[in-house]
């Protein structure tokens, strides 16, 4: 499939492979957000989804009601004990009734307990990990981050299976070959500094086949991972130098800042998240997201969920 070059492109593409291959089924845990409905209506009128929504039926069909959508086109399933919901939720996922298990108004910790769920949730034997991709006016694509919400201070076996993750969601967006920079202070290996090292042992993992479908190098430094001049002038002659389309970050607060920053400082950046790596595609969106981040994050589950399927 051809590239995405940016988040408005990748909503037209999930559409046209739905369109080929069939809709994607959300089960929303506790989904009892009128802003919330309103993204997955536009998504379910775009053709990409169908719902199942969990939670306390009279504000689920209130919420529906307020998004200016008709109750006839949801799956509504009662329970209204918040703890419950995620497990409510992802056992339609692991039972194979829906497809991509998404966040709604409960917390954090009861939704990743869901995902997390030895019998009903959605372990895949390897590591968890979160993506977040951006699309920056002036970058001629879409920037993957990772991990920068998930995995707090991962040993170089899990940083393999973060950036495998990644990989492979970039692929699902029709990048063929991702060009990843292990992103660094410095754009050398230094003993006294743990990341560049575990940047060594990525890249020599890629060589070998370890890590596969992607080309990897570092430690680079952000600069000269995402422009070309700055990597001339240091004379770092690499593929990914200046090219990058994943920055894999040596723990959460340099992605955390970087992410942010990101959306922060770049008005007229658009960003999107997913948990990516387990059984099936998770959508983690914070309660304070804006409608269009979600419809995007719905839009890059569904892009994931037909590349796994």
């Amino acid at each position: 499939m051809e590239q995405i070059r940016s988040l408005s492109q990748l909503i037209e593409g999930a559409k046209k492979l739905c369109a080929e291959k069939g809709k994607k089924r959300l089960s929303v845990a506790m989904a009892e957000d009128a802003g919330l409905i309103a993204a997955i209506e536009e998504a379910r009128k775009a053709g990409m989804v169908e719902a199942t929504l969990v939670g306390n039926p009279d504000r689920v069909r209130a919420c529906i009601q307020e998004a200016g959508a008709s109750e006839k086109d949801y799956n509504v399933i009662e329970e209204r004990n918040e703890a419950k919901c995620g497990i409510v939720a992802v056992t339609e996922v692991s039972a194979k009734r829906a497809d991509i298990y998404m966040k709604g108004q409960l917390h954090t910790d009861h939704f990743l307990r869901g995902m997390l769920n030895k019998e009903v949730g959605l372990r895949s034997g390897k590591t968890i990990s979160h993506c977040y991709f951006h699309h920056i006016p002036g970058y001629d694509r879409v920037l993957f981050i990772a991990d920068a919400a998930f995995n707090m201070y991962p040993d170089v076996k899990q940083k393999a299976d973060i950036l495998q993750n990644t990989v492979n969601f970039a692929r699902a967006l029709g990048v063929e070959c991702p060009k990843v920079a292990c992103l660094a202070a410095v754009e050398v290996v230094n003993p006294d500094m743990p990341c560049t090292l575990d940047a060594c042992a990525l890249v020599q993992m890629n060589q070998r086949g370890q890590i596969r479908n992607c080309i990897v190098d570092g430690p680079l430094a952000l600069d000269n991972a995402i422009n070309e001049e700055a990597a001339k002038i240091k004379k770092i002659n690499s593929p990914v130098a200046g090219h990058a389309d994943i920055l894999f970050v040596p723990q959460i607060e340099v992605g955390n800042v970087l992410a942010k920053s990101i959306t922060y400082f770049s008005r007229d950046s658009e960003t999107a998240g997913l948990i990516i790596g387990a059984a099936a595609p998770v959508i983690l969106t914070s309660r304070a997201d804006p409608m269009r981040a979600k419809l995007l994050s719905i839009a890059g589950a569904v892009m994931m969920a037909h590349h796994k399927g």
